[in-house]
């Protein structure tokens, strides 16, 4: 039995039903530090199309499945959208300056707003101005109450996601 669309064709659609390739994201996903997080969302952002980077400064953690590169290279690019997934890392204000500094797309880093934002006070320590502070978002992801790594990895990839399609996110159309 042939189902017959009733409906105009969409090429989203197509995409859907495997009737037609995505095309290329040409995004690359950059989770900076190894941790149960930073492993689903290169795992999933792979599924999704974004090229995955393990940055891992500390040479002694890594993450089964991706080699780390230990320092911000040329894979931090204007496609780059990089994700802190450890707020209490003691590296996270000296890389986000040195981040800050590159063309990434968007760089966010993970957190409550309940909770205060150290990254503002090391990177102010650090004599970043108000308004680069102000870029690294926080906190990230689509607000669905998201409590485990791979319900965290989720919300943060449909955030780039609705961000990369121009969209808010939720269930407004």
């Amino acid at each position: 039995m042939t189902h017959a669309h009733l409906h105009d064709e969409d090429p989203a659609c197509e995409v859907a039903h495997s009737e037609a390739p995505a095309a290329e994201s040409g995004r690359t996903l950059v989770a900076v530090f190894a941790s149960p997080v930073a492993g689903f969302l290169l795992r999933f952002g792979a599924e999704l199309g974004f090229r995955p980077i393990l940055l891992e400064p500390d040479p002694a953690r890594r993450l089964e499945g991706f080699a780390a590169e230990t320092e911000i290279g040329g894979y931090v690019d204007a496609t780059a959208d990089v994700v802190l997934t450890d707020h209490h890392r003691e590296e996270i204000g000296p890389i986000l300056r040195d981040l800050l500094k590159s063309p990434a797309r968007w760089i966010g880093i993970m957190g409550s707003a309940r909770h205060t934002a150290p990254h503002v006070r090391a990177l102010t320590d650090l004599g970043v101005p108000p308004e680069e502070v102000a870029r690294v978002h926080r906190p990230i992801g689509l607000n669905i109450g998201s409590r485990t790594p791979p319900e965290i990895a989720v919300a943060t990839l449909a955030g780039l996601l609705a961000d990369r399609n121009a969209r808010p996110g939720g269930f407004a159309f």
